[in-house]
């Protein structure tokens, strides 16, 4: 049984600068305090050997598994998977917080953040999301004890994956923070959330 390590890219915007909701359409590369983000998540898994890695095509979350995975010379190559592509904002993509807040009311927001409820307009592939977690929660879960996937991806596709798991804190914010990461063992009939939300010290 082994586990995944999943991480939420760093930082599309610096301080100062207009933040809007970036979504699928939308590939921004990572900011100044981005890339800070992801050489800390370098630093912090510095000798452990990912048996895969995988990552969206966006920039962003490119950019932050390749600073992951740079300073291992035997890392493995970084894999592709379109599940984990950001979800598709619709008429929200590229807004700021407070007009997306304004058509769709905060009640909707509220739902999307504490049970996943898509708000009107947005395009979400909710069982695709699911399917690919789920498989490769059973890839994990094939392999030995000690093996750990590289997940990076963004916040709209991270916050299914605890849905899926057996065992979750009491709690839990399904928002992964930028630059943050959880862990989940894999084992074979049983999952758990061995950690979530946490930013390198």
């Amino acid at each position: 049984m082994g586990r995944i390590i999943v991480c939420r890219h760093g930082n599309t915007f610096d301080k100062g600068e207009t933040v809007t909701r970036v979504g699928g359409r939308t590939d921004l590369p990572l900011s100044v305090s981005g890339r800070a983000q992801a050489d800390a998540l370098a630093q912090h898994f510095a000798g452990v050997r990912f048996a895969g890695a995988y990552c969206s095509a966006l920039q962003r979350t490119r950019e932050t598994a390749e600073a992951i995975l740079g300073a291992d010379p035997d890392a493995p190559a970084l894999t592709v998977l379109p599940f984990l592509t950001e979800v598709d904002y619709g008429p929200d993509e590229n807004q700021p917080e407070k007009a997306v807040e304004a058509r769709l009311g905060k009640p909707a927001l509220e739902a999307w953040d504490d049970g996943n409820v898509v708000p009107d307009g947005w395009q979400v592939d909710v069982a695709g999301i699911r399917e690919g977690w789920a498989a490769l929660l059973r890839t994990a879960a094939e392999m030995p004890e000690d093996a750990r996937l590289l997940v990076v991806t963004s916040n709209g596709v991270a916050r299914f994956l605890p849905e899926l798991i057996d065992e979750t804190p009491d709690g839990i914010d399904r928002k992964l923070k930028t630059g943050a990461w959880g862990e989940v063992d894999c084992g074979r009939g049983h999952s758990r959330i061995v950690d979530w939300n946490r930013r390198p010290d």
